[in-house]
Order: structure tokens, then sequence, then C-alpha cells
């Protein structure tokens, strides 16, 4: 059944450059083709490929260069040339992997062995942040918003400091989670105080309102509600959690979709109608929102790795085709054959789907021939021709 297109707000696209990130040539002519598509903001998940300096220079990719400055301003300058606004995403408690793995940053893990959670009690770790994301909002004039991460902060209230905290009456894991955010997102607010500040929800779903209201976060930031599934659930998983964040004041809310990246961890070719059935969803879910909710938009995310230290997935150039399809459905309300039509003609593509692309994918093209660069070249040939059919 046809839903109405998705009502208001910004259409962004995740681009997550934690692995396998495209050249800048490529990068810029993904930019043009998003702009055709219709796409409004780009979320760019930078993680080792930003150009952090000074101390932080420990932090950059060694596998492949960063972008350099003049890389990250030159990606900037046409995508808001297109009409697009730019933001960053940068983790700030959990998916830390990229900074927790180098031996400096070891003394600022929630556990020893977990190298994903910031330690939420060492006044370092704030620090850390701040300059992090200093360097980044340095490099980025004009910005008016970013994205804090927190999400899946795994293993928080594990830590030998953490069991001392909690070891307080009245005091739980969830204050614990809030007691960091808002120490976060006021630092910003205190060094930009125009920034709009936006968070995942994830960690925040199961709250009540009272204990949202209670936290300091109300006025701070702006929740991002995901579900990648095609079964998302209009009331449970969507209606409903909107409801309590604008009880709890939280009245300026995100979505976050998928158009690759959320089917399993080693997937090489990503489903369409998957992911456009997560969108017919989310059409659902923002039609039977309340007047009260202040839809900011959603972000359409591409993951490339489910986190830094696993393989890669779906790779970006195989998930364009699901892209175009998504914001074609959230565009129409459906996904009809006139829309897969126009998808076709604008991608130069005979079908909407690459899963036949799969097999040569996994057999002779995996993140280890990638890795070593060693494919045979005739593989290469068949792949290229059926992602161009």
């Amino acid at each position: 059944m046809k839903s109405p297109p998705w009502p208001k707000g910004k259409k962004l696209v995740h681009l997550d450059l934690k692995g396998a990130p495209p050249r800048l040539e490529y990068l810029l002519k993904l930019i043009e083709l998003f702009s055709k598509l219709g796409v409004d903001g780009l979320l760019v998940e930078y993680e080792d490929m930003f150009p952090y300096d000074g101390d932080l220079k420990l932090l950059q990719a060694t596998a492949q260069p960063p972008y350099s400055r003049e890389e990250v301003l030159s990606m900037q300058e046409l995508a808001k040339s297109k009409g697009m606004e730019v933001i960053p995403l940068v983790q700030t408690f959990g998916h830390m992997e990229f900074v927790l793995k180098h031996r400096p940053m070891w003394s600022l893990r929630e556990m020893a062995p977990c190298v994903s959670t910031l330690n939420p009690h060492r006044t370092e770790g704030v620090r850390l942040v701040m300059e992090m994301l200093r360097q980044v909002v340095e490099l980025h004039p004009g910005l008016n918003a970013l994205h804090i991460g927190a999400d899946e902060v795994y293993m928080l209230g594990e830590g030998e400091e953490s069991k001392l905290w909690l070891a307080s009456p009245g005091r739980t894991v969830e204050q614990l989670f809030l007691s960091h955010v808002t120490k976060v997102a006021q630092a910003i607010k205190e060094a930009w105080p125009d920034m709009t500040i936006i968070m995942w929800d994830d960690m925040m779903r199961g709250m009540s309102q009272d204990t949202l209201k209670a936290s300091g976060l109300v006025g701070l930031v702006q929740p991002m509600l995901w579900d990648y599934t095609p079964n998302l659930d209009v009331d449970t998983t969507g209606r409903e959690p909107y409801a309590k964040y604008c009880r709890a004041g939280m009245s300026d809310l995100w979505a976050a979709s998928s158009f690759k990246g959320s089917t399993s961890v080693h997937t090489c070719v990503p489903s369409t109608q998957r992911h456009v059935d997560n969108h017919v969803q989310w059409l659902k879910v923002a039609a039977a929102l309340s007047a009260a909710v202040n839809l900011q938009g959603i972000a359409i995310t591409g993951w490339q790795r489910y986190d830094h230290l696993s393989v890669l997935c779906e790779l970006m150039h195989v998930g364009l085709p699901s892209l175009a399809a998504c914001l074609q459905t959230l565009s129409l309300g459906e996904f009809s054959p006139e829309a897969q039509s126009k998808v076709a003609e604008t991608l130069g593509i005979s079908s909407v789907e690459a899963e036949a692309m799969g097999r040569y994918v996994r057999g002779w093209f995996s993140s280890y021939h990638q890795q070593r660069k060693m494919v045979s070249p005739l593989i290469a040939m068949q792949i290229q021709s059926q992602a161009s059919a």
C-alpha cells in the first residue's frame, strides 16, 4: 500500500569512511550523483580517515593515507555548491575502537579488554573527545551540526571505576551513560553555542521519560532513532519512542534507515528489496507521528563495516542501486515500476538488484583479496560487467 512521501526535513546520506574509503575523485563523483538523486546532506563518519594533528596524529589510518585537509575542504565545497549540508559524525563514547586500540589510549578504556567503550570517569577522556571535535569543527567552516554517536556503548558499568560508582545507592548504568553524554554536550555548547548536537538514540530507548527529563540532556541534543530491519514495527520501534522523547521535552527528532551494510557482518551485495522495505516502514512511522514531533529528517546509513575491527561488508559501488531505490521510495511513498525504471535509467543499469554479483564477490573478491590487491583480471572484468549491465 502506498504511503505519503517523506513529510519534511533533510534526507542525509551516511558516508562511512572506516572501511574501503573512496579516493577523493570517486568521492566527488558520488556527491554529484547524490545531488541528482535528491540528497540534501551528508552525514560523514571520518573515523581514522580524518587528518588529525598534534597529539592525535596517531589516530590517522596507516593502511592508506587519510584525507588531507585540502581534500576534506574540497569535498565540503562541492557538497555545499550542490545545496548539501555536511554533518560530521564523531564517536564520543562507544565504537571508539579506532582511538582506544592505540597503546597510549589504553588507560581510557572502560575495561582493559574492551576496545570500544570510553571510561566515563576519566577527565582525560572528555578532553580527548573535545580535542577530536575541535579539530573536526575547525576544518568544517560554517558548521551548523555535529553528530556525537554514542550508540552501542558496550560493557558500560563493567569497569572497576564504574562498579565503585554504581555501588552508591540509587545510581544506575542509565545515569552513568547520561552523565557522560551530558558532559560532552554541555562542553560542545560552551565552545560552540549555536551548534546542533545529534546522537544515536539506542542507549536511551529503554529509559523512562522521567529519567531523560532529569538527565540535563533536554534542550542539548536531538536523538536520531535508527532501525534498519525490513519488518520495522511502526508502533513499538517507531511511534512510541518518538512520543516518549516528546513527553520528556525532546521534540526535535531524526530517523535513520539503511541502504546497505546492515544485513550481516559479511554480506557482500545488498538486497535492494530488503532496504526498500525498511524505507516503506519508515514512511508509515512518519505518517503516524503526532504533530508534536518536530521531524528534522532522515539519515540513510550505508555501513562499510560493522565496526573498526570487523571485515568489510557491502561496498559503496554495489550499494548505489539500493540507495537510489530507497530515495525514490521516500520521494514517492512506494517503489513503483516507474520508480524502478527511473533508478535504472539514472544509474545506467538493467536491474536494481545486484545479487548476481554475489558469488563473484564472495569467491574471488573477498576482503582478503582486496587487502592484498590480488584478484583475477577475468573475474574483475566479470564483476565490472555485471555492475554496469
